[in-house]
């Protein structure tokens, strides 16, 4: 039996190779309606089932082999499977659509520091508005600011790193004061009079975090 399906195989294939029109036949299907395209791949679908039946059926008989060989070959729907290719568009996911939020994101440069009555905003060499998305480097701590206070000459380490960003606990050591803008993060702290480059203060480990345009 295993010998007789392979015969059968070989027999298949060689008579497959002898149908050059059914190639251009089914080229020319390719260009009729949505509709006519369905029923073709329905009637291909059920010559494939037809055909895997015949083949689970065949005995060893010569002359049956041969009936199952030009049925194959003579089913009108046999080489009609023309190709239909969709686009694949990427769907635009969370993630890149927050990597595209961030690519409209812009930095002070560069970054100043300043009173109560700087503005705030972006800061360039032009538009010299100070920074409210301070964030250090040294602490991984957002910077806080407080307007028209200072800081206590008594403030320490021990006091920011205990107490930060708890206001009602900072509020032991601000003093008030017009026109002055405290600042301070949990490892440093500024008491801020006038604009003032960041640069310039070569112990503070401030950046600054991006603005939203």
């Amino acid at each position: 039996m295993a010998d007789d399906l392979d015969r059968l195989l070989d027999e298949v294939e060689r008579r497959l190779c002898r149908l050059p029109g059914r190639g251009a036949a089914a080229g020319e299907h390719r260009h009729g309606d949505g509709e006519e395209e369905e029923e073709e791949e329905g009637a291909a679908a059920a010559a494939g089932g037809r055909s895997a039946k015949l083949l689970m059926s065949a005995g060893s008989s010569e002359e049956d082999i041969d009936d199952i060989i030009d049925e194959i070959c003579n089913d009108s729907s046999f080489a009609k499977t023309p190709l239909k290719l969709k686009p694949n568009f990427a769907s635009l996911t969370p993630e890149s659509s927050s990597a595209v939020v961030q690519a409209h994101r812009k930095r002070c440069c560069p970054v100043y520091l300043g009173g109560s009555s700087s503005p705030y905003g972006i800061g360039t060499s032009i538009s010299k508005r100070t920074c409210d998305k301070l964030r250090c480097t040294a602490c991984d701590f957002r910077v806080s600011l407080f307007n028209d206070y200072v800081w206590d000459q008594s403030c320490d380490y021990l006091f920011f790193r205990n107490n930060m960003p708890e206001l009602s606990k900072l509020r032991a050591k601000m003093i008030k004061k017009k026109g002055a803008r405290a600042y301070a993060c949990q490892c440093s702290w500024r008491s801020i009079d006038v604009l003032t480059d960041l640069q310039t203060d070569q112990q503070l480990r401030w950046v600054c975090g991006k603005h939203a345009e």
